[in-house]
């Protein structure tokens, strides 16, 4: 099958390195000409436990240099979802399916502007990608489950067949029947961890090392969970815990969550469409989201001071790091 990977960070190198390993043709898309240039020069290396391996991959700027597909996987930023599709047509064959990995809610609706509702699948993963380096990845994908489905929950042959394909290549794959319930669960899974991690640049070893911070991730997922209740959606998830451990579930003590990644890279986060969605839906569904409120506030409060350059050191203490670099700040007086 020959596949792209619209939106080749992090987790689309994992997820295409494990297709391209299990020799499906695969292209990695990224706008970033050093890093395809970087990958079509070194390749991808993946980092699979405390193993390296070192994976030959496709990579392109522009999906005009990679022609029609048999699938588009599209992990792009929800934000960057409507101009990703729009300036990549030149993927689409008669037979083109575009399958959604990505956070959030809402990616199916803007897709089907661009390529018709027909194409259009929705998945959530639980694959992790957390970079080392230019075409170095961290590959949490033993263990973790993806889940995939048509919009109408039909058990149709095209969704079958990329749920085998992935299964064949080690990528643990389910085809649900209730897509928008699975949709739901994997955003109670990043309602529980991203925004903390985001505000607190801890990675998941020393966020949960924190009770504090579990008991307001917990809160976090509890809201979110009401909010779906009211819109009628069937959760499997019925226990915030089963959320926040499923978050951190394989993946490794200096694993960063993708919202983390952003902040620590100057780009805006994916806050709108998770925690962000909550907020909005409990507002016209009657139901109250104080905490998500809270992370959302925090979270856009972060991504204001982007303009100061990228948060490498955690965004409590990069600001304070560029003011007084090779020591630490001085204290006002009390």
């Amino acid at each position: 099958m020959k596949i792209a990977i619209l939106g080749a960070g992090s987790l689309g190198c994992v997820i295409g390195g494990v297709l391209t390993e299990a020799g499906q043709e695969v292209w990695l898309i990224n706008r970033h000409e050093t890093r395809v240039a970087h990958l079509r020069q070194h390749g991808l290396l993946m980092r699979v436990g405390e193993v390296d391996r070192r994976v030959a991959v496709q990579a392109a700027v522009r999906a005009d240099e990679v022609g029609p597909v048999d699938l588009v996987v599209v992990l792009v930023k929800s934000f960057h979802t409507d101009e990703a599709m729009a300036q990549s047509l030149a993927l689409l064959g008669p037979q083109t399916c575009v399958l959604s990995l990505q956070n959030g809610l809402g990616h199916e609706d803007i897709l089907a502007r661009h390529v018709g509702r027909e194409r259009v699948l929705v998945g959530r993963t639980y694959v992790g990608g957390s970079p080392l380096g230019e075409g170095h990845v961290i590959a949490g994908y033993l263990g973790k489950d993806t889940h995939m489905g048509e919009l109408d929950g039909a058990l149709t042959e095209r969704v079958q067949r990329i749920a085998h394909m992935f299964n064949a290549a080690g990528l643990q794959t389910v085809v649900s029947q209730n897509i928008m319930g699975t949709v739901w669960d994997k955003l109670l899974i990043n309602v529980a961890t991203g925004a903390i991690t985001a505000i607190t640049g801890l990675s998941y070893g020393l966020l949960y090392a924190q009770p504090q911070l579990q008991a307001l991730g917990l809160a976090a997922v509890q809201e979110a969970m009401a909010v779906a209740r009211a819109q009628g959606v069937s959760l499997s998830i019925t226990d915030p815990l089963f959320a926040w451990t499923k978050a951190g579930a394989g993946l490794g003590h200096d694993f960063k969550t993708s919202m983390l990644q952003s902040l620590e890279k100057g780009s805006v986060t994916e806050i709108d469409y998770v925690n962000g969605a909550v907020v909005s839906l409990g507002a016209r569904l009657g139901v109250a989201t104080p905490v998500n409120s809270a992370l959302l506030a925090l979270v856009k409060g972060l991504e204001s001071r982007l303009a100061e350059g990228p948060m490498l050191k955690g965004p409590c203490v990069a600001r304070q790091a560029r003011a007084h670099p090779g020591g630490s700040p001085r204290r006002r007086p009390s």
